[in-house]
């Protein structure tokens, strides 16, 4: 009992540094965006997207380019499907939530529109990749391996797009850099540094998080593959739920559906693309399951940003389509 006791405190102090280590990092990243003049759209897809989708990038790589046996490869395969799923819905659900606390409309002001059309074709590009991930999931021939260039390659031309592309007015003003509190403008050396430092304590931060869910799991009497799929992924996305949190607090919503789109194209391209160089990538049922789930979800953002109909209310609904998976995963595997 005492070291139940000791893995829920460590779990919950773990989440309270990630929090924290994200509103140092979310502060940085706007400062650095701002440095190399890519707009705040450009800084949440692609800096702040890249630097927490990371740490989840690596853990990919270790397991299934290292990893020992089967099970450890297949954990890596799980990680490359259960990421977008957890974004696209507790993600964007997240952003729902938030906005339904503080009673903030998502206003349909030309910049809004032209805000959501933008990541309406985000999401027109995770479908077109996702589906090209889930069929060679379904399917075996000897040279799939050297398609996952073609997922680096996408990545790269995703990442040229958004740093080329019409800069979207800001949202509210940057808050001054907490490490230089007193200085208008700080340097950009100190606004890398801070972004770093806190980017390596969420990566610590998350590792043990992971690593206490882990260790929960069989004294909770959760099995393996349950806890795999259904905790680990959210507890690998808490950086982008965290940095969700933080921007629509502070009324960046815009910056925080930015990073959710951008953080869904770095897990659908560069863990697929490590799990194909590495594994046979085969997908079980309850693999297909949960891209099922996750088209789904992308699908209806992708009309409701393109029709500009999407609503605080439709973002928080979101969630339910993972309790959907959670039920249909008991009944079908689990049960």
């Amino acid at each position: 009992m005492p070291a139940l006791y000791l893995h829920l405190a460590l779990l919950i102090g773990s989440a309270i540094a990630i929090y924290f280590s994200c509103e140092l990092f979310v502060n940085g990243v706007e400062w650095v965006g701002r440095k190399l003049a890519v707009g705040q759209k450009a800084t949440g897809s692609i800096l702040a997207a890249f630097g927490t989708a990371l740490p989840e990038s690596v853990v990919t790589l270790v397991a299934v380019a290292f990893g020992a046996n089967a099970a450890t490869k297949a954990l890596g395969v799980g990680a490359a499907l259960g990421g977008p799923l957890a974004l696209a819905t507790i993600g964007y659900a997240t952003v729902g939530i938030v906005l339904l606390a503080k009673r903030q409309n998502l206003a349909k002001t030309p910049e809004n529109c032209r805000c959501f059309r933008h990541l309406a074709r985000d999401q027109g590009w995770f479908l077109t990749l996702f589906a090209a991930k889930i069929t060679l999931g379904l399917i075996a021939f000897v040279w799939k391996p050297w398609l996952g260039l073609v997922f680096l390659g996408a990545y790269a031309l995703y990442v040229r797009k958004e740093m080329t592309g019409d800069a979207a007015a800001d949202e509210g003003e940057t808050e001054a850099l907490t490490f230089a509190p007193t200085s208008p403008v700080p340097g950009t050396g100190i606004a890398l540094f801070q972004t770093l430092l806190a980017l390596a304590v969420i990566f610590i931060a998350s590792r043990l998080f992971v690593s206490q869910l882990e260790a929960l799991g069989p004294a909770l009497g959760l099995p393996p593959q349950l806890l795999a799929l259904l905790l680990s992924p959210i507890a690998t996305e808490l950086p982008e739920t965290m940095n969700a949190i933080i921007w629509v607090r502070q009324g960046k919503y815009r910056l925080a559906l930015a990073n959710i789109s951008g953080a869904m194209m770095i897990q659908t391209t560069i863990p697929t693309a490590f799990a194909l160089f590495w594994t046979p990538w085969l997908l079980d049922a309850p693999l297909i399951l949960a891209a099922g789930v996750t088209a789904m979800a992308v699908a209806i953002m992708f009309v409701a940003f393109g029709r500009g109909v999407v609503s605080r209310r439709l973002l928080a609904a979101m969630g339910f389509l993972y309790l959907v998976f959670v039920a249909l995963l008991l009944v079908l595997h689990l049960g």
